[in-house]
C-alpha cells in the first residue's frame, strides 16, 4: 500500500515569490516537490514524473492553466491525478471554467497553509480510494473474463446435448430468447419410430449455469429414450426421477410435453406447471385450452409422480401453441403484465380476420411475438419461448420416420433369449428381477412393467409349485390347507436335488408395436389345468385363479396336455 504520508506534488506557477511560498509549505509537510513556472513546463513534468498532486495557476504563459490541465488530464487516462487551480479569480465564470478544464478544486491567494494541508490530505484520501476502486474493478473485470469464457465452452458441450432435434420440421415454429448465456427455458423435440413427434419446452427456476445443469441430463434422457422408441410416461417419469435426484431443493423444471400422433390425428399433452397451452382448431376458429394438473419435473419422488395425460384429436391444419411464462409476464412500462386475457384476444381477432377474408392465414405465431414485444417495448426480464405445432399430414411426415429406420428403437430389437433354472439356483435365486429387467429395456415394454411381472410370476410360480415340487392345487381350498400348502412349499425348496425351469422369450417388432411370447417348460410331470381353463379370476376359491389371471392379462395363453409347458404372447402397442 502506498505512504499516503509522502506525496509527490507539482506546483507550476510562474510567480516566484507564490511559487517558493507554496515549495515551503509542502516539503514542511513531507512531501517531494517538483516545481515548474508555466503551463508546457507543467505538462512535461507530468509526463516524466507521474506525480500524485497538481497544484496549477491558472494564468501563465507559453500555455495557460486551462489548457495545461487538459492535457494532464488527457495523459492520466483513468488514473486519478487530482488538480487544484491556484487562482485569484472569484467570478463564477472564471472558477467554471477551471472546472471544465478539469480541475477538481480551487486555492484562492494568499494561499493559508491549514486549508491547503486539508485539501492535500483530502485529494490524497480520495485518490487511494480510486486505486482501490480500480484494483477491484480490474479484478472483477478478470473474473468476468474467466466466467465468460468457462460459459462459452460449457455452452457449446450444452448446445450438443440440448439442440433442437427436429425443431427445423416444416409443421413447427419455434422461437427461444436467452436472458443470459444459457436459457432457463429449453426446448427438445425427436421422432420416435413409429413416426409421431415428441416435444417438450421446459422452464427452469433461475438462469445461466444453475438452470444449464438441469437441462442437460434433460435433454440427454430425452433424446435417448425417444429415439428408441419409449413412451410420454417414460421419458417423464426417467426426467422426473433424474431431476429429483440431482437439483437441490427449490430448483425444478416446469414443462409441457407434447406427442402428436400423424398417424391417428391425436395429441397426448402433460403439462406440469407452464401456463396453459391452446389448441387451435382450423377450420372452425375454436381454442381448446389446456391447464396445468400437475407440479413440475424434480419435485415430487416417483412414487408420489402423476404421469396421467390428456389426449385430443386433431385435424390436419389444427395448430398447438406452448409458452414459457416470459410471454404472459412480459410487462409494460408501467409495470403490468402481457397477461392471458390479452394473449386470448389475439385468438379472437385472428379468427375475426379469418372470418372477413377468404385468404388463409397462418400468422398467429408471429402475432404473438409482434404484440408482445410492442408491449414490453423491447425490455425484458425472463427467457421468452414460444413454440407452434401443426398436425400435418402422416404422408408428408413418413420422411423423417423412415430416416429413423435403420435404428429403429435402438438397443433390444427383435430377440430371443433363453434360459435354465437349475436345482442350485432354483433355492436360492428369484429369476423375476432379472427377466424383468431384460423386458423393461424393450422401448414401449417399461409402462406395462406391473403386467409383465404379474405374468412372469405366475408362470414362474406354477412351474416351481406344481411342476418341480408337486405341489396340489387342491390344498389351497381351505385357510388351512393354504398354511399347510406354503409350509412344504419352503421344506420342498431348501431340499430341492433335480428338476429345472426353463424360459424362452422371443420379442419381435411390429408396424406400431411388438409381441412378446413367453414359454416356459419345467421338468415335472405336469398338473391338472383343462378344468381350471375357463374359470373367472374373480372366484372366491384359493386356488384355480391363476390361468384366469394369464388369461385376463395375455392375448393368448396355451398349455401342453400334461401341464408342464405353457406359451403365452403378450401384444403392445408403441402409442401406449
Amino acid at each position: 500500500m502506498p505512504d499516503l504520508g509522502r506525496q509527490t506534488i507539482l506546483i507550476a506557477d510562474d510567480t516566484d515569490s507564490d511559487r517558493l511560498i507554496l515549495e515551503t509549505i509542502v516539503k514542511k509537510e513531507g512531501h517531494q516537490v517538483i516545481s515548474v513556472c508555466d503551463g508546457q513546463e507543467a505538462v512535461d513534468a507530468y509526463r516524466e514524473h507521474r506525480p500524485d498532486l497538481v497544484l496549477l495557476d491558472a494564468m501563465m504563459p507559453r500555455l495557460d492553466g486551462f489548457e495545461a490541465a487538459r492535457q494532464i488530464k488527457a495523459l492520466a487516462g483513468q488514473e486519478l491525478v487530482p488538480i487544484i487551480f491556484l487562482t485569484s479569480l472569484s467570478d463564477t465564470e472564471s472558477l467554471v471554467q477551471c472546472l471544465d478544464a478539469g480541475g477538481d478544486d480551487f486555492l484562492s491567494k494568499p494561499y493559508n497553509r491549514v486549508i491547503l494541508q486539508a485539501k492535500i490530505k483530502s485529494f490524497s484520501r480520495m485518490r487511494e480510494m480510486h486505486r482501490v476502486v480500480q484494483e477491484q474493478r480490474d479484478q472483477i473485470s478478470r473474473h468476468n473474463d474467466q466466467l465468460m469464457q468457462e460459459q462459452v465452452v460449457a455452452k457449446q458441450v450444452f448446445d450438443n446435448i440440448a439442440h433442437t432435434g427436429c425443431m427445423d420440421a416444416p409443421n413447427v415454429k419455434y422461437f427461444l430468447s436467452p436472458l443470459a448465456v444459457f436459457n432457463g427455458d429449453v426446448i427438445v423435440a425427436a421422432v420416435r419410430p413409429s413416426g409421431s413427434m415428441m416435444v417438450l419446452l421446459g422452464d427452469f427456476t433461475g438462469h445461466g449455469l444453475p438452470a444449464a445443469i438441469g437441462a442437460m441430463p434433460l435433454a440427454s434422457i430425452f433424446y435417448g429414450m425417444v429415439q428408441k422408441g419409449f413412451s410420454l410416461v417414460d421419458v417423464l417419469r426417467e426426467i422426473n426421477l433424474k431431476l429429483k435426484q440431482i437439483l437441490p431443493v427449490g430448483v425444478f423444471c416446469c414443462a409441457t410435453i407434447v406427442d402428436m400422433n400423424f398417424a391417428k390425428g391425436s395429441i397426448k399433452i402433460w403439462n406440469g406447471g407452464l401456463p396453459e397451452c391452446y389448441i387451435y382448431r382450423a377450420e372452425s376458429g375454436v381454442v381448446d385450452t389446456v391447464r396445468s394438473t400437475h407440479l413440475p419435473l424434480g419435485v415430487l419422488d416417483d412414487m408420489a409422480f402423476k404421469d396421467d395425460c390428456v389426449r385430443f384429436e386433431m385435424a390436419p391444419g389444427d395448430r398447438l401453441y406452448m409458452w414459457s411464462d416470459g410471454i404472459i409476464e412480459s410487462r409494460n412500462s408501467q409495470g403490468e403484465m402481457f397477461g392471458e386475457e390479452r394473449l386470448m384476444q389475439l385468438f379472437t381477432n385472428h379468427v375475426r380476420e379469418q372470418q372477413q377474408s377468404d385468404a388463409v392465414s397462418n400468422g398467429i405465431f408471429e402475432k404473438i411475438l409482434n404484440a408482445v414485444h410492442e408491449y414490453a417495448e423491447g425490455e425484458r426480464d425472463d427467457d421468452l419461448s414460444l413454440i407452434e405445432l401443426t398436425m400435418d399430414h402422416p404422408e408428408r411426415t413418413r420422411q423423417q420416420t423412415q430416416e429413423l429406420a435403420s435404428h429403429r428403437y435402438g438397443g433390444l430389437l427383435e430377440w430371443s433369449l433363453s434360459m435354465e433354472l437349475k436345482p442350485s439356483t432354483l433355492r436360492m435365486f428369484d429369476p423375476l428381477p432379472l427377466l424383468l429387467n431384460v423386458l423393461i429395456d424393450v422401448p414401449g415394454l417399461r409402462t406395462h412393467s406391473g403386467t409383465l411381472y404379474t405374468i412372469l410370476a405366475e408362470l414362474y410360480s406354477n412351474a416351481l409349485e406344481h411342476g418341480v415340487l408337486e405341489l396340489p392345487s387342491s390344498w389351497k381350498k381351505t385357510p388351512e390347507g393354504f398354511e399347510r400348502y406354503y409350509l412344504e412349499r419352503e421344506k420342498r425348496v431348501l431340499a430341492l436335488e433335480e428338476g429345472v425351469i426353463q424360459f424362452d422369450l422371443d420379442h419381435e417388432l411390429q408396424a406400431e408395436g411388438g409381441i412378446l411370447t413367453i414359454r416356459v417348460r419345467d421338468s415335472g410331470s405336469g398338473f391338472e389345468h383343462k378344468d381350471n381353463f375357463n374359470s373367472e379370476f374373480e372366484t372366491q376359491e384359493y386356488s384355480g385363479r391363476g390361468i384366469a389371471l394369464l388369461r385376463s392379462l395375455c392375448d393368448t395363453v396355451q398349455y401342453s396336455d400334461s401341464g408342464n409347458e405353457v406359451e403365452v404372447t403378450f401384444h403392445w402397442n408403441s402409442d401406449d
